[in-house]
């Protein structure tokens, strides 16, 4: 099975966990109905996105057991977010719960917009992409993932889940930015392009 299967197993399970978690806790607050709408739509457009425009680093194909035990185990831990939350029947101030779901919209347009761009970019024409989201951030779609899982952690309102998002980013996203840079390195205006563009942070001076 490839690495998809396993990433779109996680997306799929979303709603049913939290769904769960809202009755064995009976929880039926603002804060975990917010929490389903958000994390629950956003693993319904991953599975849309992988439907229309799907990321080929997600077709590495492995034994069940790696993939289960490496793909899916480490995202199960973003299930510690609704989990937290809803055993706790946090409540929130409303204008922590407006941050949440502002940080959550802009990591959505940052994350499926840069993988669209890219998508049908690099369908269209090889090369380096330095215009639209890209014009001054060269990763903006792992940065979405990262602010999209920091309004989680948000919502829960516990150190946990941030320790989550952090180990992620250091084990995938801060890889996965590297890698990019190092195979970017080959194109002649690569120099120019990072002079002007932050690695995961738009550079806007």
């Amino acid at each position: 099975m490839t690495d998809g299967f396993w990433i779109n197993l996680h997306k799929a399970l979303v709603i049913p966990v939290v769904a769960i978690l809202m009755w064995g806790f009976s929880n039926t607050s603002v804060e975990i109905w917010i929490y389903l709408a958000l994390h629950g739509s956003y693993a319904m457009l991953w599975l849309l996105k992988q439907a229309w425009y799907p990321d080929a680093r997600f077709a590495v194909r492995r034994p069940v057991w790696q993939g289960a035990l490496f793909v899916f185990v480490p995202l199960a831990g973003y299930y510690v977010s609704p989990a937290l939350l809803a055993a706790r029947h946090v409540s929130l101030p409303a204008p922590m719960i407006a941050f949440v779901i502002a940080l959550f919209t802009f990591g959505v347009f940052f994350h499926y917009v840069g993988d669209a761009q890219k998508f049908f970019t690099l369908r269209a024409r090889p090369g380096l992409i330095t215009d639209g989201l890209f014009s001054r951030t060269r990763n903006p779609n792992y940065l979405g993932e990262i602010m999209i899982y920091a309004a989680f952690a948000m919502l829960a309102a516990h150190w946990a889940p941030f320790v989550i998002v952090g180990v992620w980013s250091a084990a995938y996203f801060l890889p996965g930015v590297i890698k990019k840079d190092r195979s970017l390195a080959r194109y002649p205006d690569y120099a120019a392009y990072k002079a002007r563009s932050g690695a995961l942070l738009p550079r806007v001076w």
